[in-house]
């Protein structure tokens, strides 16, 4: 669409537009790799809990009279606390500061204690509803627990903010919430599918398949000038990050690689493997993080699982847009 639209336009249907996308969410199962809700995806696949309710197992909850849990990062509150974004409106391409807190539910009190998950206490993922703009950020956390980052998105939309942590003495949670950043909106489509992807000279390939329901290994090969990787660095514990994000709806999954730094089988590339499922058919978008070179980079994969496509797509080579997807510290 070449006709831009100015963002009050954009903001006027940003609720019916969630409203569908969350339907979405409820219509399939959590995006987990076992029946427990959760965000992250250990070397095995299993789940770390975010709470002892079923999230995959959607026929299960029907058949028990309970309504299953929604999947990871759809949800403002959960569990007992809330995600308060203090800037919920950014302008695109200025800089800007983005604050928040975690909040406990009753009390209205900020969380100050965390428990350090992969060197950090909070992993802060902002994606666009597109999937074309991504970013994992990593902020500050002041006394009275405000979470503070610098942030620069380049294009005008809807974005969803993912805060995942773990509060001291409590279980694993991602909570979502929405960010509207203004300037003239132009509506893109998913990027198309890819098993290759191209991000400052290097190359990533992918290999394998998410199926529907079934544990399933995705192996990506990281190359730079056709020469393969082999002294990628550890970043937050591991020799990479995946994260997966469903279109429609942006379900969210955290997925942590098999093996880790220093347990003497790992080796630093040029291969990274997962473990992960998808529970339901449908079109997501892959972000992987990697650390060479005292640099940590994002190469971005979209996949489809079983039904997700009427025709076969031909997988395509794609060089990531100039600001699609990115790391801050």
């Amino acid at each position: 669409m070449n006709t831009g639209l100015r963002i009050t336009v954009f903001a006027a249907a940003l609720a019916t537009t969630f409203g569908a996308a969350y339907g979405v969410g409820g219509a399939v199962d959590a995006i987990s790799p076992e029946p427990e809700s959760g965000t992250h995806s250990g070397p095995e696949g299993h789940a770390a809990g975010h709470d002892e309710k079923t999230a995959a197992g959607h026929n299960e909850a029907k058949e028990g009279g309970h309504e299953a849990a929604p999947p990871a990062g759809l949800e403002i509150s959960r569990n007992g606390y809330t995600l308060d974004l203090k800037t919920p409106r950014l302008e695109a391409g200025k800089k800007a500061e983005l604050r928040f807190s975690v909040v406990q539910d009753g009390t209205g009190r900020k969380v100050t204690a965390y428990q350090r998950e992969h060197d950090k206490e909070l992993h802060l993922i902002l994606a666009s509803r597109d999937l074309t703009v991504y970013r994992h950020l990593h902020p500050a956390r002041a006394a009275d627990g405000t979470w503070s980052t610098p942030v620069n998105l380049p294009k005008a939309g809807d974005y969803r903010v993912f805060a995942d942590f773990k509060p001291e003495g409590g279980q694993a949670l991602t909570l979502g919430a929405d960010l509207a950043v203004s300037g003239t909106y132009e509506p893109a489509e998913l990027p198309e599918r890819n098993t290759t992807a191209r991000t400052d000279g290097y190359e990533v390939k992918l290999d394998g398949d998410l199926t529907p329901g079934k544990a399933s290994e995705l192996t990506l090969t990281v190359t730079k000038d056709g020469k393969p990787v082999r002294d990628l660095q550890p970043y937050l514990g591991a020799y990479g990050h995946l994260v997966a994000l469903r279109s429609g709806d942006l379900a969210y999954l955290h997925v942590h690689p098999n093996g880790e730094p220093g347990d003497g089988e790992t080796q630093p590339g040029p291969e990274v493997s997962f473990t992960a499922t998808a529970p339901s058919a449908g079109a997501y978008r892959l972000f992987l993080d990697f650390q060479h070179k005292g640099e940590v980079r994002t190469a971005a994969f979209t996949v489809h699982t079983g039904g997700a496509v009427d025709e076969p797509e031909k997988a395509s080579q794609t060089k990531p847009v100039e600001g699609e997807a990115g790391h801050a510290h």
